[in-house]
């Protein structure tokens, strides 16, 4: 399945429970999705609060979430998320990470 499709089948299901209606007691605004986006990521985190692992069960559930309001989020804002991330990929590889590097290195 494409971002488009699964995009797609987001906005279906979120329609389907009145959330894009004006009068919704869940306005999607981009100010309420990038906190709920905020919210479901440090859920994710909790999952590994005293442990380096977790439930693979209860990752995937809490990885889904982020990943719906993520792509709520961009398609509401006008942003394809496809060539986001593949711009991002690209403006990345021409980076080097030097771990031994700090900010006050010249």
């Amino acid at each position: 399945m494409t971002v488009i499709e699964l995009t797609e089948r987001m906005h279906a299901f979120v329609a389907s429970k009145g959330w894009y209606e004006p009068d919704s007691p869940h306005p999607q605004t981009p100010r309420n999705l990038a906190a709920s986006l905020a919210i479901e990521s440090a859920e994710v985190l909790e999952l590994f609060q005293w442990s380096d692992s977790c439930e693979p069960g209860a990752l995937a559930e809490e990885l889904a979430d982020v990943m719906l309001y993520l792509l709520q989020l961009a398609d509401l804002s006008g942003i394809d998320l496809t060539r986001a991330v593949l711009d991002k990929l690209r403006v990345n590889a021409g980076r080097a990470w030097d771990e031994r590097q700090t900010e006050n290195d010249d």
